[in-house]
């Protein structure tokens, strides 16, 4: 027992991901108004981003920076286990770039959504859409 709740305590960063992506999952799914729903889209994608950042970095490692590389005289070589991996945090940020201009959209269609409807809510908008 005690093994389980310390792989549990120990994972504690994965299981906050997964609470975040169902918060979003269930926002995006469940809620019927629009401005709620991108919330929850936005809330997903920060749970994703947080997911890659975190599973990018290693204990005891570093940051890939090498001093002094082109004046050493060859005799130790650069070890790949002693250095973080950068490409995950730099592919995030491009997602994060990605996802700030997507809830940008997002917030912009449904003004104009208001605008045409006077709601947000899918249940008015596709009843008027019916009607017309």
């Amino acid at each position: 027992m005690n093994e389980t709740l310390a792989l549990i305590i120990g994972k504690y960063n994965y299981w906050i991901y997964i609470v975040l992506m169902m918060i979003g999952l269930y926002a995006v799914i469940v809620k019927k108004n629009m401005v709620k729903k991108i919330i929850g889209m936005n809330i997903l994608q920060t749970a994703i981003i947080l997911f890659y950042v975190s599973i990018g970095t290693k204990r005891g490692a570093t940051i890939p920076i090498i001093a002094h590389a082109h004046g050493d005289s060859g005799e130790h070589a650069v070890r790949a286990l002693d250095y973080i991996n950068p490409l995950p945090h730099v592919l995030m940020l491009t997602a994060i770039v990605v996802a700030v201009a997507t809830l940008g959209v997002a917030l912009a269609l449904a003004i104009k959504v208001h605008k045409q409807y006077g709601t947000l809510e899918e249940d008015e908008i596709y009843e008027q859409i019916r009607e017309s």
